[in-house]
């Protein structure tokens, strides 16, 4: 065994001296769990996200539908093999009541949505339509509870109302309204981005207030216990976490939020589709550095939770630029390029590699909005070329962890330089291994040896995500203008495997 190991890492070395990008991948060593929640998404009542996005309303008779959600959505979510979904927010969820949302739709009062857009929404859109449509995607719903403008007495009577199968005054009303069992919903929320939108309010504050909520809910099933998620950091405060940490007892606490995005400048978030390369450059830097996040948050809360029964939860991640021309500037939409399909590629990586702690996260966001796997006009549908890198990396859900040691070129922009790959591993239930690289470089392709570790496989197939130019999309016009392809370009020989990454793209390898 011994003689075996010198002999494969003589190899890989020799290899990394030769090849511009070379990964050992350590095919024995899988054991950490990839847990499929990474791969959430995020629907907030923003934008064309819910209404005109998800649900049409159930009297529509143009757009196939069942109970207003789309079926044409259901079926492509399906395919993404989505685990889990967060709803309503986001900003909306701390102004969002959830009882204006239950019962006749024609009896429900009217709200403004006074985060995005102030349009006027009729909530016809509530927690049944929400949790039945989870049930048809086969997905776990994540509810944000409302902390920032709503009670203690308000999110109790909201578990109670979708978790309890006795009788009480909130399992009644459920029956009434026409649903007899209950959904058992375990993720929740403490409110959203108590820092900001959610309250402004600073962490000890809130460590405060999170005790208060969590210590009034309950799963009101001892067979399911929910998962609470207390509101986490913007991006670097790591202070915040700290706080979280020390100050609420880890009884009370199942997941820390961490919420990203990859943006250019706040003030000027330049086009979804019109960039420059040096636009291109600073958004995956801002991608990249997510890598540097969790490490760092991760670390805090090592120091408290050695064994890492705490969950860090990054409910909100993704590219976010300025509105498409002509548009309302308060539904964030924009379109979805390579660039998007990069950020992906790279996010999703870093979630696998760390997913000891790193336990859910959730695309922002579905539909429409920010960095959407799905666009819609009317009754035509988009798959973005995020939803085709989500698809394609749906194999390592649940899948256990293979470590891999990257050694890669650069890619470099004046005095600046950024990993050109980056890659995970996973080997599934029947013992397939699959590999998901993404060469960010968009000036070159990079041949890449990858020494394969501790067992022996004897082909390999692959599916490719490219274009041949950075700005490209999928339109409603041309809607297939980026899918994956089938990749022909790797080639296994005993434990090496050679591997033509073209620029900015992504790749999925199965090893049999």
């Amino acid at each position: 065994m011994i003689k075996f190991f010198l002999s494969v890492s003589i190899i890989f070395w020799a290899n990394m001296a030769s090849a511009q990008t070379s990964i050992l991948v350590k095919a024995d060593s899988a054991k950490q769990i990839i847990n499929k929640n990474i791969y959430g998404n995020f629907a907030e009542h923003l934008g064309r996200c819910i209404y005109d996005g998800f649900y049409v309303g159930d009297s529509n008779k143009i757009i196939p539908n069942t109970e207003g959600v789309r079926n044409d959505v259901i079926a492509a979510l399906r395919k993404m093999k989505i685990p889990v979904l967060r709803w309503p927010g986001g900003c909306f969820a701390d102004t969002y009541h959830w009882k204006d949302g239950v019962g006749p739709k024609d009896k429900r009062p009217t709200m403004v949505n006074k985060w995005w857009g102030g349009v006027t929404e009729d909530n016809s859109f509530g927690t049944h339509d929400f949790l039945n449509m989870c049930e048809r995607l086969g997905a776990d719903p994540y509810v944000s509870g409302n902390v920032g403008s709503g009670t203690v007495q308000e999110l109790s009577d909201w578990i109670q109302y979708v978790n309890f199968d006795g009788k009480s005054p909130m399992s009644d009303w459920r029956k009434k309204n026409g649903r007899d069992k209950p959904w058992n919903v375990k993720y929740w929320g403490v409110g959203n981005e108590a820092w900001g939108c959610g309250g402004n309010m600073t962490a000890e504050y809130y460590a405060n207030i999170y005790r208060k909520y969590a210590t009034f809910m309950t799963g009101w099933n001892n067979s399911n216990k929910i998962f609470r998620v207390a509101s986490g950091a913007n991006s670097s405060d790591y202070h915040w976490t700290e706080v979280m940490m020390r100050d609420i007892p880890h009884n009370m606490l199942e997941g820390i939020g961490l919420h990203h995005y990859s943006i250019i400048d706040w003030g000027n978030k330049g086009s979804a589709t019109d960039f420059t390369e040096q636009q291109y450059f600073a958004t995956m830097k801002s991608a990249l550095f997510m890598e540097e996040l969790v490490t760092k948050h991760s670390a805090i809360m090592d120091k408290y939770d050695p064994q890492k029964k705490i969950a860090l939860v990054v409910d909100e991640w993704g590219g976010w630029y300025n509105v498409e021309p002509g548009t309302n500037p308060g539904f964030l939409y924009q379109q979805n390029t390579m660039r998007d399909a990069m950020i992906a590629g790279v996010t999703l990586n870093i979630f696998n590699n760390h997913s000891d702690r790193v336990r859910m996260a959730n695309l922002a966001q579905t539909i429409n909005v920010l960095q959407a796997v799905i666009l819609t006009n009317k009754e035509k549908i988009i798959l973005t070329p995020t939803y085709h890198v989500m698809e394609m990396y749906n194999v390592h859900q649940d899948a256990r962890l293979i470590p891999v040691n990257v050694k890669t070129d650069s890619y470099n922009l004046g005095n600046e330089k950024l990993p050109s790959v980056s890659a995970s591993a996973s080997k599934d239930s029947a013992g397939l291994i699959h590999i998901s690289l993404t060469n960010i470089n968009p000036k070159k392709a990079e041949t890449i040896s990858l020494t394969i570790e501790g067992e022996k496989y004897t082909s390999v197939t692959g599916r490719i995500l490219t274009s041949p130019k950075l700005q490209d999309h999928n339109t409603f016009e041309d809607p297939e203008k980026i899918k994956p392809k089938v990749f022909k370009g790797a080639s296994l020989k005993g434990n090496l495997l050679s591997v033509k990454l073209p620029p900015f793209s992504v790749i999925v390898l199965e090893l049999k």
